[in-house]
This record gives structure tokens, sequence and C-alpha cells, in this order.
């Protein structure tokens, strides 16, 4: 590994500072995984299509002729460098930037970069050092060449059909645990791949990811509840298996205690608490609500008793919340340790200044749109802390790093240019 010091006096590197990434990613898996690299303090070269660029730069526009808030929230800290593939010379040009790589990161449909000459085996012949990272929607196996989107995935791989209400449609998630979160596993295997190259073999290895399994992964909770239902009814769950699968939980915690999402003033779409009943806190809550005859009640003083009624003690504690703001109710119910969380809408969280202070939701300056707001590392390092830098125009830095990395003189990039490689 190849790590440059001379980052100022005093100064101590970033985590990845010295590690090369070249980035043919587009969208959101790959791009959420290489930005979080670049934020760590890789320096990722983002290889695009010559006039056209990562396709996000044109989805979703906001501001005409503006890369879009879709393209510069996903491609932060990065440089652009244009290169056209289908060139000889083109080609020419990335096989020369791989062999000053430490890890490619792709997430093209199985075969695209076979075809180009720049698949797994092609690739570790000739730059045995690299990591050759991949993302795909699908592992080996029966769906491998299918087309994966989010939706797809969180069908896929367990998150629709335990998501929603029982007597409603398997629902998607608001979060993108199928494209951002296999970035995030895929970032995981990079740095592990890496260590491994630098500690132990020698060697760059292939790392594979793929959608469907990191939704699965990150529902490994609801295989937990299958198994058990082999033990008989899963006693937090408001409705039971009719299928021999699990069930969606609506709003249910899914956990050891009952919990949810109960209804505060003034009722606006978005004026709920999430509100967790532990059995140390039943008291306190009930006494807190004006509710203290509850206690000593049997058909509520045990756990047991309660789990039973589920919908009858969260229509007496939502009595209360009702009457309150749900930041009221975070605030009484916190003082008496009853777990509890307000709904936060997307205004609300890009005005919280917790988050703002922690830098995750920063405004980044771009040289076209302007001011923009993004969110910020959720990989936060004491040694290694980020500076937040805008999306790379398209083809930004191809004559730089052209000329830093390749050592490429103005008239050879220009010949370049004239052959259709840029």
């Amino acid at each position: 590994m190849t790590i440059d010091l001379d980052t100022g006096a005093g100064a101590v590197p970033k985590a990845l500072a010295g590690i090369r990434v070249v980035d043919m990613t587009h969208v959101q898996s790959g791009p959420s995984a290489t930005q979080l690299l670049a934020w760590l303090g890789a320096d990722v070269w983002k290889v695009e299509l010559p006039g056209r660029g990562d396709i996000t730069r044109q989805q979703l526009r906001d501001q005409p002729g503006a890369d879009s808030l879709y393209f510069t929230m996903l491609n932060s800290n990065k440089r652009s460098i244009t290169i056209n593939l289908k060139s000889p010379a083109g080609r020419r040009v990335l096989d020369d930037l791989l062999e000053q790589a430490d890890v490619l990161v792709e997430n093209f449909g199985p075969g695209v970069l076979d075809r180009l000459g720049f698949g797994w085996d092609e690739v570790h012949r000739q730059h045995p050092r690299l990591v050759y990272a991949s993302i795909k929607g699908f592992g080996a196996g029966q769906f491998h060449e299918a087309k994966a989107y989010e939706p797809i995935a969180q069908a896929m791989g367990g998150s629709m059909s335990t998501t929603g209400f029982p007597d409603g449609v398997p629902t998607v998630t608001g979060a993108q645990i199928g494209d951002s979160g296999t970035g995030i596993h895929t970032v995981a295997a990079i740095l592990a791949a890496l260590i491994q190259r630098d500690r132990h073999t020698g060697r760059g290895q292939r790392v594979q990811c793929a959608m469907q399994d990191s939704v699965l992964n990150l529902c490994r909770v609801k295989l937990r509840d299958h198994q058990r239902l082999g033990s008989g009814p899963l006693a937090e769950y408001p409705s039971q298996s009719t299928t021999g699968a699990v069930p969606r939980s609506g709003n249910a915690s899914g956990g050891g205690h009952p919990g949810a999402a109960l209804r505060c003033a003034p009722g606006g779409p978005n004026d709920f608490v999430y509100l967790i009943i532990q059995p140390q806190v039943w008291a306190p809550l009930c006494a807190e609500i004006g509710r203290s005859d509850l206690v000593d009640d049997p058909k509520f003083s045990t756990p047991e008793a309660r789990l039973e009624r589920l919908d009858e003690v969260f229509t007496v504690v939502e009595d209360w919340t009702s009457t309150k703001t749900k930041f009221e109710v975070y605030e009484r119910c916190n003082a008496i340790g009853v777990p509890c969380g307000p709904v936060l809408d997307t205004r609300e969280l890009l005005e919280d200044p917790s988050l703002r202070q922690r830098s995750m939701v920063v405004a980044v300056d771009h040289p076209v749109r302007g001011s923009y707001l993004t969110v910020g590392c959720p990989l936060q390092l004491s040694d290694s802390p980020v500076d937040y830098r805008s999306a790379p125009l398209l083809g930004q830095h191809t004559a730089e790093l052209l000329g830093e990395v390749l050592g490429l003189s103005d008239d050879e990039i220009r010949s370049l240019q004239d052959q259709g490689a840029l």
C-alpha cells in the first residue's frame, strides 16, 4: 500500500490516504460505496461516458442545466474523468489507470465488462494487486441475470413480505436498504480485502456483493422469527402466520417488548411518537399519564396480561399522547426512562441542529447549482474527519488525472481527445 504522508506539518493522513479507486459505478448502489471511500480519504476516480456521464446527472433534475441532487448527493469528494471504452485508445487509458490503482468498483450488468476486456479474470491477470469489487442484483443461481432495482431487491430479499400491516399489501421501506445498504456492505468487503492483501497475501481478490444478499442480511431477525414459528405462535406479533412464514407486523416492535406509533398533537401526518413499554416502566408511565389505577389492575398489571390486550393498552397511552406534541411526549417519557422517539419528517431532519453539528447534514457548495444539503458520512473517525467537497462536474478532472497519474503531456491528452478516447 502506498501512503502519502505529505499532508502538511503536523497533519494526520486520512484513514484511506494513498488508496486509489477506479470508480466505474453508476446510479446508487456503487456510488454510495465509493463516496464512503472518498469521504474516508481515498482518491476516487469516477470513470464516466463522454458527453453523458452517470445517468443520474440528468435524472430528477430540479434545476435546468445543473447536475441533479440524485447525482451530487452520491458523488461528493470524487474526481471525474471521461473515457470512451468503445475506443481502443480509451481502453488503454483505463488499463493504465488500473495499473496505478488499488481498487476497481463496478456495478454494470453481468458480462458487460467481460465483453469490454475488463472482466475479473483478465484484470486480475494484468493487475494482480488490484481489489476488484462488483455489485450485482443477485449472486450465482437462478436470478443471476435478472435486473435489480431497489424495490425488487427489497421484494426478493425478505423485506417487503415482512413490512406493512397484516391486512395490507407488502410494502417497500423508505430507507434504500437495497442500493445504499449494499454500498455499505461493499465498503466493508473492500476494506477487508485491502487489509488481507497488505498484511497477508500481497495480491488483490474479487469482492462480490449482491443487493438481494444485503437486504437478506438486514432481515436476519425475520429469519430468526421464522425458525421460532416451529415452537409456536410469535406472541409479540399482532397477528399470527397463516402461511407458515413470518407475517407482516405493522408497527409492532418486533423485539421482546411491545411498541407502537401513537398519535400526538396537533394531529399532522407525522405527529406521532414511537413508544415501547418495558415491564419496569409500566408503573412510572401510568403515573405520568394519570392512570396509576392500572398498575394493580389484574388486566394490566403484568406483561403477560398487557400482551393479551395491547390495543387497549396503547389506546390508553394514546389518549394522553394525543394531547401533547411529539417533542413534549419525548421529553416527559425520556425523563422517566420510557423508550420513546418522535417520528421525524424530512424537513425536521434537515433542520435538526444536532445533525448539523455532527455533520450528518452538511451544506456543500456546487459551482453550478450553488449550495445544497447532503447526508454526511455515518462512519465517523476521530483521526479522519471528513472534509466535504462538491460532486465533480462531468470530466472535470480528466486532464488533471491523466497528467498527474499517467504523466501525460498536454499534447498527448489532446491526441487522445482527437482519437475519441476521452
